[in-house]
């Protein structure tokens, strides 16, 4: 199942983006979100954030 980010966490820092082998994840007003069709549920984004915010759907 693909990442979805939770924006009540998101800090908007981007770290989740730099850290997504595939570019699934872009800037939305501020906040970040998953592409769940490019999603390949790797993982990266989660170890990348400091806070979290990533998580399995």
């Amino acid at each position: 199942m693909p990442y979805v980010i939770n924006a009540d966490v998101c800090l908007g820092c981007g770290a989740c983006a730099d850290g997504c082998p595939v570019s699934a994840i872009s800037e939305v007003d501020g906040k970040y979100v998953i592409n769940a069709d490019e999603c390949v549920d790797c993982g990266a984004c989660a170890g990348t954030c400091p806070v979290g915010a990533p998580e399995p759907q």
